[in-house]
């Protein structure tokens, strides 16, 4: 097993940046959804949509991405990746309603996936379990750049251009990526690669899926993503429509919530060593479910007003430090030569879960945050009960490696 020397912040800056793909293409336009609205004529709910379906074609994308690198390597599916969603980014750019939006950023959205997939299982190729818990939650840590100055960004092109100016930013990203991915090495060599046909991608996902270790990390996340995803899809209308936040206020206050992500992956990787990462990635789960309930009570009642929102949003998205990074580096630590397959299901359970929650908003908006509140403080309890299962002994904890 190689050694944290044996490679360089070069490559945690490339892994970090190709694992924030998913945060800019969504957390960038958020302040221009309102926007949206009344540029393309339309309505909340169909705007919604283009986070839901964003998240449906990163979800499902994920599934084709990780069996493809385990069979031949990974730099070559970054980069296809990479050039797709800069293809996605332009098609958005220049779309002419709401439809050719959707459309587009289902395309951004495949390219977009093969990036934090794979990032997730290079760091695997690398590390064995509890370090690679530590990694990731460094690279989070780096990569919590792009959530921070992304709503921040969009709302100052918005103040200055326009949404399509947006997606152009983002296409400049990808090509930026796609010509740094030269100094990304290799971490997959022939001799640990899947030798299965590629046909056989089915029958690996039954396999994979039938593991309960591997199901209650995936599960647990998958309730905080859903959560996670409806607070993304949901706040643009909470704070800008119904508080009446400018949207440099929204900015700032979403920008808040990555500082505590930030300090909270900070904080595991200085407690895995002494707390353990199973033990960590429960205390985020209890963390989140608190926080969810106080959120069900304070959108339903408006207590607080926006501090009553954001204020409980907050204590539900820092402990991401401690779900997300213990919970894929314990799945992982399970597969060494399907990291790329158990990677892509991981993510499309977590991603999956996100389009469910966005589209659950999209159908019972009303023009408050009760909906958001609700869906929000549900996730953080079901991800709760599920992180809980080991602890109950109706699941075996994994074999460290």
């Amino acid at each position: 097993m190689n050694t944290p020397r044996d490679h360089g912040l070069r490559l945690m800056i490339i892994l970090s940046a190709l694992m924030s793909f998913s945060s800019i293409a969504t957390d960038m336009y958020l302040p221009a959804l309102p926007t949206l609205v009344h540029d393309l004529h339309t309505d909340m709910g169909r705007v919604a949509l283009t986070i839901s379906t964003f998240l449906t074609g990163f979800s499902l994308g994920q599934l084709l991405w990780g069996p493809i690198s385990d069979r031949i390597g990974r730099r070559g599916p970054i980069a296809a990746g990479l050039l797709l969603f800069a293809v996605g980014s332009v098609g958005c750019a220049v779309a002419a309603d709401i439809n050719q939006l959707l459309f587009w950023r289902a395309v951004q959205a495949l390219g977009a996936c093969a990036g934090p997939v794979l990032a997730r299982a290079m760091v695997r190729d690398l590390y064995a379990w509890e370090r690679s818990a530590q990694i990731l939650s460094l690279l989070i840590l780096m990569m919590a750049v792009a959530p921070l100055a992304g709503p921040l960004l969009g709302g100052q092109i918005l103040k200055f251009w326009s949404w399509r100016a947006i997606f152009g930013v983002l296409a400049a990203c990808g090509v930026l990526a796609l010509f740094a991915l030269k100094l990304l090495p290799e971490t997959l060599p022939p001799t640990r690669r899947n030798r299965a046909p590629l046909r056989h991608t089915l029958a690996e996902y039954l396999q994979l899926i039938r593991d309960p270790r591997l199901l209650t990390y995936a599960l647990a996340g998958g309730f905080y993503y859903g959560g996670c995803y409806a607070f993304i899809a949901g706040t643009p209308f909470a704070y800008v429509d119904y508080y009446h936040v400018s949207p440099t206020v929204f900015g700032l206050l979403f920008s808040v919530n990555i500082v505590g992500l930030m300090a909270v992956n900070f904080l595991n990787t200085r407690l895995i060593a002494r707390m353990g990462s199973e033990r960590l990635f429960q205390l985020g789960a209890v963390m989140v479910a608190v926080a969810g309930v106080v959120l069900i009570f304070t959108a339903k009642t408006g207590f607080g007003d926006v501090a009553g929102l954001a204020v409980p949003v907050f204590f539900f998205m820092a402990p991401s430090g401690f779900i997300v990074a213990n919970s894929v580096a314990g799945a992982l630590s399970l597969f060494e030569r399907q990291a790329g397959a158990a990677s892509s299901l991981i993510g499309a359970v977590h991603y999956g879960s996100g389009v469910f929650t966005a589209a659950m908003l999209g159908w019972f908006a009303d023009g408050t945050p009760w909906p958001m509140g609700l869906i929000v403080g549900l996730a953080g309890v079901g991800c709760l009960v599920v992180a809980l299962l080991p602890r109950l002994s109706l699941v075996a904890r994994p074999v460290r490696t």
